[in-house]
């Protein structure tokens, strides 16, 4: 039988029992579907059946026939919303409360959209004598309530992952009912989600012009101008709720991250400490003060700001992890007991267990213990990969793309036409492949100012690409059908926009690594740019990045093999602008700064057309404040110790050693 009779056979089977439940005839519904399952099966459908099979034991009071089914459906697809809502509906039939509410919970998290969830934590909360958090859970349940019938639909189908559907669903409500305020901010949601920042900007935008009361829409702008960099707009807006409202801690929250963006640290930490006695989350605020600290170098009010964290709320996975990001913190036995404990409890959320794996790790990792480092390491890598969607795939494509349309005649005969600033200089490369180290060393030349990894490059292709949805993408193809003008303003606008967080020095720096993939862009808008290439060896890179819990931004490093595709894709694109843009990008190898820094220090710096100055060999006394993961290492003269760490981890790596390819491993000598 074909696969896809087989599934409508199961899709048959699937009505034919939902039929079954309905007509309370819960065994014969059971008996239906016990044929469905069979080995190497659609996990989806498979879950699909499980959980048809478990309402129906539900419905027939087999609460423990119920749960173990549950608990296989769990084993295949953990982030199953609805499967949770069932496990806690099994749980208060049991009069078992607690595991009832840890369930809602854990099914809200995956999905808010659960309308009934809200309803019955309400009503649990209220029963267990915790009077606000019912309040805040009835409060959601009238919302979602409220809204329109389509729109909950497509809130649940957001939540479900079903991204394109849902998308369609609202549009189709949108036409019906133009300009419905919940329906703009959910399709801005949606855009969010689907990394269509431009569209969920300009819903937003316009929203607050329609509803210019409304601070819920309002807020929403602020979080995608936050996302988008867009740190001077988002704190105008701040100023507009916070007029309205002085005292509300989520604007404050939010004014704090707009600040905290356009470096303006101490603004920050002062609204932090003020929300700190507010009824947000307190746990939460405590990391946010904690990252300003450490970005200006107050790593001991970090690490007590990161301690009290966790004292507030013994599983957050975050402050645990925030304290192994500083990468000087040691964790004491009992901490990493108490770590173990929690990355190994399955109730424990998701969320938190992987921020807390990578925690375990780095703890092992300082005490020698590699084996049982990497194998928390893998298991918060797991949990990642699991949400993020990520394709290796896809990013050949894009890398196949860029080489086929950016070409030595795409640069011969529209590549002069851009904006003729000598301003930026560029560092990128792969994340964990020294590119902090490098910015902090430019970055201490009087003539040079460092930023931040800037979104701008990243947030014009993504226009310049279209719309996530569409099948074919406009970009890199654009290049060659762009009217010439557009180059000069793309680049016009770079540097203007780029301008709020510089100085007065007359370069600065973007070191956003993921630029990597737009160089031919930049050369098109911005010729006279300089780039340097942070490099870094294949295998002490990938699994500095695997070992690595990024904020946002590199899915890839979840996955031994697709953080190998990544790095050989990344080669092979690097090898194309050499070929097309000779003598465009200078290369700067990591390990070769760490033998001889000032050899590679004058390379930069004649590259750049910079003065040799002192100051940039004492890098690590430099007060400015740095954002990235490295914010501690670069605080220190250069260290040897990192650069052969990746073989501590060796017995455990070949799947990164296969994924580079045969032509990788022989460039770099890898055996």
């Amino acid at each position: 039988m074909s696969k896809s009779s087989n599934e409508s056979k199961i899709q048959a089977c699937l009505t034919d029992a939902k039929k079954l439940i309905q007509s309370a005839k819960f065994d014969e519904a059971i008996k239906r579907l016990n044929p469905c399952i069979e080995e190497g099966m659609d996990a989806y459908l498979e879950g699909e059946v499980l959980y048809t099979q478990a309402v129906a034991s539900r419905y027939k009071k087999d609460h423990l026939g119920a749960l173990h089914i549950l608990d296989k459906l769990h084993s295949k697809l953990p982030l199953h919303a609805r499967a949770y809502q069932e496990k806690a509906y099994n749980f208060y039939a049991q009069a078992d409360l607690a595991s009832s509410i840890e369930n809602f919970k854990r099914a809200l998290e995956l999905n808010p959209a659960l309308l009934a969830a809200w309803k019955n934590l309400a009503l649990l909360y209220s029963q267990s004598g915790k009077k606000r958090e019912a309040m805040f859970a009835q409060a959601q349940a009238e919302y979602l309530q409220n809204l329109p019938q389509p729109l909950l639909n497509a809130k649940d189908l957001f939540h479900d992952g079903k991204l394109f559907k849902a998308e369609q669903l609202c549009r189709q409500f949108l036409q019906q009912n133009k300009h419905h305020v919940e329906g703009m901010r959910l399709l801005a949601e949606i855009g969010m989600k689907l990394k269509v920042f431009d569209d969920a900007e300009f819903i937003l935008e316009s929203c607050v012009e329609l509803y210019p009361d409304h601070l819920g829409a309002r807020l929403d702008y602020v979080k995608v101008l936050n996302r988008k960099c867009k740190f001077e707009k988002a704190n105008e807006q701040c100023e507009v709720l916070l007029k309205k409202q002085p005292d509300n801690p989520s604007f404050k929250i939010s004014a704090a991250s707009a600040f905290s963006g356009l470096g303006r640290m101490q603004e920050a930490m002062d609204l932090y400490e003020q929300c700190l006695n507010s009824n947000l989350d307190k746990a939460g605020v405590q990391v946010m003060l904690g990252h300003a600290q450490k970005a200006v170098g107050s790593i001991d009010d970090a690490v007590s700001s990161y301690q009290k964290a966790y004292h507030i709320r013994p599983s957050y996975g975050d402050a645990y992890w925030s304290l192994a990001n500083t990468k000087t913190y040691k964790f004491s036995g009992s901490e990493i007991d108490q770590m173990k404990l929690m990355a190994d409890d399955r109730s424990t959320p998701d969320e938190d267990r992987a921020h807390l794996c990578f925690a375990v790790g780095k703890a092992l990792e300082d005490q020698k213990d590699f084996e049982n480092s990497f194998h928390y390491y893998k298991i918060g890598n797991n949990l990642k990969s699991l949400r993020s969607g990520y394709s290796a795939d896809k990013t050949e494509e894009m890398v196949d793309a860029q080489i086929k349309t950016c070409t030595e005649d795409l640069f011969s005969s529209r590549g002069n036409h851009g904006y003729q600033a000598q301003d930026p200089i560029f560092i990128l490369g792969l994340p964990r492949a020294g590119s902090t180290l490098l910015e902090q060393i430019l970055a201490s030349h009087s003539q040079v100012d460092g930023t931040m990894e800037l979104h701008n490059i990243l947030g014009l292709a993504q226009t310049l690409r279209g719309r996530a949805s569409e099948k074919v993408s406009n970009y890199p193809e654009i290049l060659w059908d762009l009217d010439e003008s557009y180059f000069r303003r793309f680049g016009e606008q770079f540097t203007e926009n780029t301008q709020v967080y510089r100085g007065k020095a007359p370069f600065f720096i973007d070191k956003m690594p993921n630029n990597f993939m737009h160089i031919g862009l930049i050369r098109m808008i911005l010729p006279n740019a300089k780039i340097i290439d942070a490099r870094r060896h294949p295998m002490a890179c990938c699994f500095s990045g695997y070992k690595q819990l990024f904020g946002e931004g590199q899915d890839f490093s979840y996955d031994q093999e697709s953080m190998g595709r990544y790095y050989k894709d990344y080669i092979r694109l690097m090898d194309h602008w050499d070929e097309v843009l000779p003598d465009f990008v200078l290369r700067v190898q990591h390990e070769d700064v760490v033998d001889d820094l000032e050899s590679q220090l004058r390379r930069m710096l004649d590259f750049c057309g910079l003065e040799f100055e002192r100051s940039c060999l004492e890098f690590y006394k430099s007060e400015r404040d740095v954002k990235t993961p490295s914010s501690e290492q670069v605080r220190r003269p250069i260290s040897k110790s990192g650069v052969e760490q990746w073989k501590n981890y060796e017995p455990w790596l070949d799947p990164i050693k296969k994924a580079l390819g045969s032509e990788v491993r022989a460039r770099f000598n890898i055996s």
